[in-house]
């Protein structure tokens, strides 16, 4: 056993330190990402942001919704074959923007395979909550070997050394984030995990040091949570409750008390895992948790409202393009972000 002592820090622990600038506004800063994978050569551009690939926001509708802004979705592994023929006929304007996820079960290469032959699709996500087990480590490579021209985001780790791991046994990106999400008990659960901020700090170092890239997962609840992240060097940002209860998300409107909620769960909960396996075996826990969200109509203005906090970031601190924010950062320790004395009124009445 042993114990660091230097501090980790998360999103809520730091604030961006304004810098002189002259933008002349919001719209002059690109959002637009150009990236070259390390593996394929493939060129991508768009906004670098994912919807989670869970059940209630990876959906086929939130991907073509999020292509018309240049965003991309990781739809969720249980969507059937006959739903992806579908889309792509429907849709095709879409695919550039999407990511067809697989876990490492037993019949997860031939389920992949079927939907890699119905879809173009430009990116698979390779997504496990524990990204360092050997048996992973193996499926990457393999599944390297077998689609070498397709752009494969590999995780979920939190450390530098197994992020140059997963870069090495032919991951383009690297998924980050361990216990951060809003519905993810695995801290508790487990005690395991890692501050957020930190972990894209030292993973982004570790993945650009071999031309690989980085994707934060979790964490963020707010724009400036996703600003963070990007100026901690993160490449793509992947959102999950920031998404949710939207139109585009899984699941009928609730009404409850006069008000409109959507259910909303973890991949790992007891919901998620009584849906698609009929139990929660009896050598694990749920590491989820199962939550009714606020409903919030169509995601575009929620959208519009992330991508414009991410741009008037790039504003104080002077940077034109979303890809000089973590040149010009400066991340200063606080002790308190917010004034929050208003929120009790501001939730009680949904303003």
């Amino acid at each position: 056993m042993r114990i660091e002592y230097d501090v980790k820090l998360d999103f809520n622990d730091v604030l961006i330190r304004p810098k002189r600038s002259v933008l002349k506004t919001r719209a002059d800063v690109s959002l637009e990402r150009e990236f070259k994978f390390k593996h394929t050569e493939t060129l991508w551009r768009g906004v670098p942001i994912f919807a989670a690939n869970m059940d209630h926001t990876g959906t086929f509708a939130m991907a073509s919704a999020l292509s018309a802004h240049q965003v991309l979705t990781a739809l969720d592994k249980y969507l059937s074959v006959e739903d992806w023929k579908k889309f792509t006929k429907q849709h095709a304007s879409a695919l550039p923007f999407v990511a067809v996820s697989t876990g490492i079960g037993e019949t997860d290469f031939a389920r992949l395979d079927e939907v890699m032959a119905v879809a173009a699709v430009p990116f698979v996500c390779l997504d496990v909550a524990n990204g360092y087990t050997e048996r992973f480590v193996s499926f990457l490579e393999n599944l390297r070997a077998r689609y070498p021209k397709t752009v494969i985001m590999a995780g979920n780790v939190v450390t530098g050394e197994m992020v140059e791991e997963l870069i090495l046994s032919g991951a383009d990106i690297v998924k980050i984030g361990i216990g951060p999400g809003s519905v993810c008990t695995t801290r508790e659960k487990t005690g395991v995990g890692y501050p957020q901020l930190s972990a894209i700090i030292e993973c982004a170092d570790a993945a650009h040091g071999l031309g690989g890239q980085v994707c934060a997962d979790g964490g963020c609840t707010t724009p400036g949570d996703v600003a963070k992240a990007f100026a901690a060097g993160a490449d793509f940002v992947m959102l999950g409750g920031m998404l949710a209860g939207h139109d585009e998300c899984l699941g009928d409107v609730i009404e409850e008390n006069g008000r409109k909620f959507k259910r909303f769960y973890g991949m790992s909960s007891t919901e998620s895992m009584e849906h698609h396996h009929g139990l929660v075996p009896d050598y694990r826990s749920s590491e989820g948790r199962s939550v009714n969200v606020p409903y919030r109509g169509a995601v575009k203005d929620s959208v519009l409202d992330i991508l414009g906090g991410i741009r008037s970031t790039c504003t104080y601190v002077g940077a034109h393009r979303l890809k000089e924010l973590s040149k010009r950062t400066t991340f200063i320790r606080v002790t308190r972000q917010l004034n929050d004395v208003f929120v009790p009124y501001v939730v009680e009445s949904g303003k």
